[in-house]
């Protein structure tokens, strides 16, 4: 099988320069397009430049529909307007779209399954290994331990992120909440100010902390009587989430279209 032709998506910010170091490095993959928004500094650049690769021949573009009907797939760390415009190429060019944005909203949401009749995504709130098997992990202990058990997300990352509570805080919340058979959406309090009361059983916590270089900092505290069962996980170089996506990208190639998540990607949906 030939090289699978991939597009990275913010190709000239710090995680878009990542990815298109990771799919030099991959094997089973090669660099087909670098996109960035209209007006950026960067068009017309050479990605590998860019990058610190060396040239590859693909300069950056701000001509997405162009970039996709000609490639196999597509990585994607962007903002949640921009991933939703993209996923509707996606579908249109019937290509894989491997998506490592977050701060989704239910619209957003929507519009990406709706994609997903026609194009191969795989998202996920944090590309690791070690996160995905982390909320393997939450999800079997919150089954286990039972209501008796207070939990509580903790997250931290760099003083630059936009959106809290993190995707990865909120995925170990969801794999809590399914732990448990019930809905974050019912269970989840993101924040508690002034006079709250007690706390209620059965409420997932949110705790979002953000300063300096953070690279990602994440804790699913299980607090019951007399102790306190503490997972974690520390991200100290952010390459382990683009050599995830790239991984994830060579998986989806040739599947039926449909969303996928990082659990799928590991063998990890029904451990």
């Amino acid at each position: 099988m030939t090289d699978m032709r991939l597009v990275v998506a913010g190709a000239a910010g710090r995680m878009g320069r990542m990815l298109v170091q990771a799919i030099h490095a991959a094997e089973g993959a090669t660099l087909a397009g670098a996109l960035e928004r209209t007006g950026s500094p960067a068009l017309g650049q050479d990605a590998g430049v860019l990058a610190g690769v060396g040239p590859l021949g693909v300069p950056v573009s701000d001509d997405p529909l162009a970039a996709l009907m000609a490639a196999d797939g597509l990585i994607d760390f962007t903002t949640p307007d921009t991933t939703v415009t993209l996923a509707g190429l996606a579908a249109q060019a019937r290509i894989v779209h491997v998506i490592g944005t977050t701060g989704f909203s239910e619209a957003h949401l929507a519009a990406l399954s709706a994609a997903a009749r026609h194009a191969t995504l795989v998202r996920s709130g944090n590309m690791s290994l070690g996160v995905n098997l982390l909320a393997g992990l939450v999800r079997k202990v919150a089954a286990t331990l039972g209501v008796n058990y207070d939990i509580e997300i903790v997250e931290m990352h760099h003083r630059m992120k936009v959106d809290a509570p993190s995707g990865t805080a909120l995925m170990l919340g969801e794999a809590a909440a399914q732990g448990r058979g019930v809905s974050l959406s019912e269970t989840a309090v993101r924040s508690r100010d002034g006079h709250t009361g007690a706390r209620r059983d059965g409420d997932i916590g949110f705790a979002a902390l953000r300063g300096g270089t953070v690279v990602g900092d994440h804790d699913a505290i299980f607090a019951g009587p007399g102790e306190r069962l503490i997972l974690s996980h520390r991200a100290e170089d952010r390459s382990i989430f683009a050599h995830g996506a790239v991984r994830a990208a060579l998986w989806a190639r040739g599947r039926k279209p449909g969303e996928y998540t990082m659990a799928d990607v590991l063998g990890l949906a029904d451990a």
